[in-house]
């Protein structure tokens, strides 16, 4: 009989420890559970997918692996083309955020075209997969659905059914019997997540697992869960708006700068193919506050509508300052050079700054957009509804040119905007058919032409 042992381990980075200890090295404060392990190790077989012996490389075959496309092109694209098989694709996301749909959406597909599929949950019974299922449209034969939980079993039912993928929702909710503690907890998603991979290389079968997300947005579990699977997918949006976004943050069989674009409907998770157009489907006209701004998102350059409201404050506490997809330090950033550069004194008032339809942008490019839309609010003004926003503003006042500006004025131009403000640097680079481009330096020259 194996030798058991007591161990305490940091939830945030699997960090082990013979005793409990208040503060991991990681930086992680009380994260130390206490896991009852064995020392035997099922995983003792020597190699994934050979026995071992090194090869030239000139040897090896580099025409075996040939794409498998999911049936959805988004997908398809942060993937790379398609699934390579024996990969292991880890999805994670916000709660709801539509995960489980977008997974059996893209089984469905992959049954009708290269066989079964074998679907996995740890969370649902297949009573609620089959509702799931019906809402979505789904009723395909070759689809086989499992609810499991044991890792063991799991494998057994891909060696028994050989489908053409595997989907598990998910690696949270499976255990492995030769670790004691429970689901969930860093040995045994460690453990099973190393016998997915496995059989994933040895049976060369595309696998798909989902993972839930803590708090602060990072994947729960081990940072070890990365570096195992080959690629990182993560669904991100508000869950009060459609618009999704998937991202791809590692792929050892294409690029990361992609970007997959849904909205969440009633059917399921629909493809968006222009985002842009999709954004700015009911811009407003003629409200002040209310401009065109765009980032390069992942390579792939998105418009949308940036809306502030600037109103005195007149209830004797501190001034509120509320953004949605903004950076907040950013905006008070902006709002010191509006009143240092260009003497707009919005101290005293509150601010709110949002980007409609539940998008995030970490980009610069969005700066000149946040000032102008602030002084449009502020002055009751509007800004000409035709006319796109861009550029970085520093603090000295200045207009600093921003990367990517072609593909970000010719979506404009083709979503048929009429003028485009962008950093005078960056207009010699730029070649514009119809559209007007009004080159700037300062903050003050944007100010003056647009209002």
């Amino acid at each position: 009989m194996a030798k058991k042992k007591s161990v305490f381990v940091c939830q945030e980075c699997g960090y082990e420890s013979a005793r409990w200890l208040g503060k991991c090295s990681c930086g992680a404060w009380n994260s130390f559970v206490e896991e009852a392990i064995t020392k035997s190790n099922p995983n003792t077989e020597r190699g994934l997918v050979s026995d071992g012996r090194p090869v030239p490389v000139t040897a090896v075959k580099g025409d075996t692996y040939r794409r498998m496309a999911t049936g959805s092109e988004e997908l398809d694209r942060v993937l790379g083309g398609g699934l390579v098989p024996g990969s292991l694709v880890l999805i994670s996301g916000d709660p709801g955020i539509g995960k489980s749909t977008l997974l059996l959406q893209v089984a469905d597909k992959v049954a009708e075209k290269h066989g079964n599929v074998l679907y996995i949950s740890g969370e649902e019974s297949g009573e609620q997969i089959k509702l799931r299922a019906d809402r979505l449209a789904v009723a395909n034969d070759k689809l086989l659905v499992a609810a499991e939980t044991n890792v063991e079993a799991i494998r057994e039912l891909v060696t028994q059914y050989r489908p053409s993928m595997v989907i598990i929702d998910s690696i949270q909710t499976l255990f492995a019997t030769a670790i004691i503690s429970a689901p969930g907890s860093i040995s045994q998603v460690r453990e099973c997540a190393g016998h997915i991979l496995k059989f994933a290389k040895t049976e060369n079968i595309p696998c798909f697992i989902s993972a839930h997300v803590t708090k602060q947005g990072d994947i729960a579990g081990p940072r070890l869960l990365d570096h195992m699977v080959d690629v990182v997918l993560y669904l991100e949006g508000e869950r009060n708006f459609g618009f999704r976004m998937l991202r791809s943050f590692k792929n050892r069989f294409g690029t990361t700068n992609a970007l997959g674009v849904y909205e969440m409907a009633e059917q399921g998770m629909v493809e968006i193919t222009n985002p842009s157009e999709f954004l700015l489907s009911d811009k407003s006209e003629g409200v002040s506050g209310a401009v065109v701004v765009a980032s390069v998102e992942s390579s792939r350059p998105i418009l949308v509508e940036l809306q502030a409201l600037v109103i005195a404050n007149e209830m004797g506490i501190p001034p509120r300052r509320t953004v949605v997809g903004v950076n907040r330090d950013r905006l008070s950033l902006i709002v010191a050079v509006l009143q240092k550069r260009a003497g707009v004194a919005m101290g005293p008032h509150d601010i709110y700054v949002s980007l409609l339809g539940g998008v995030s942008v970490e980009e610069t490019s969005i700066d000149l957009g946040i000032a102008v839309g602030l002084y449009s609010s502020f002055r009751d003004c509007p800004v000409d509804s035709k006319t796109v926003v861009l550029g970085e503003l520093d603090l000295a006042g200045r207009v600093r040119p921003i990367y990517n500006i072609d593909r970000l004025v010719h979506e404009a131009e083709k979503l048929g905007f009429e003028r485009c403000v962008i950093p005078r640097l960056n207009k010699e680079k730029v070649k514009s058919g119809q559209m007007e481009l009004v080159g700037v330096d300062t903050i003050q020259e944007v100010l003056r032409i647009l209002f």
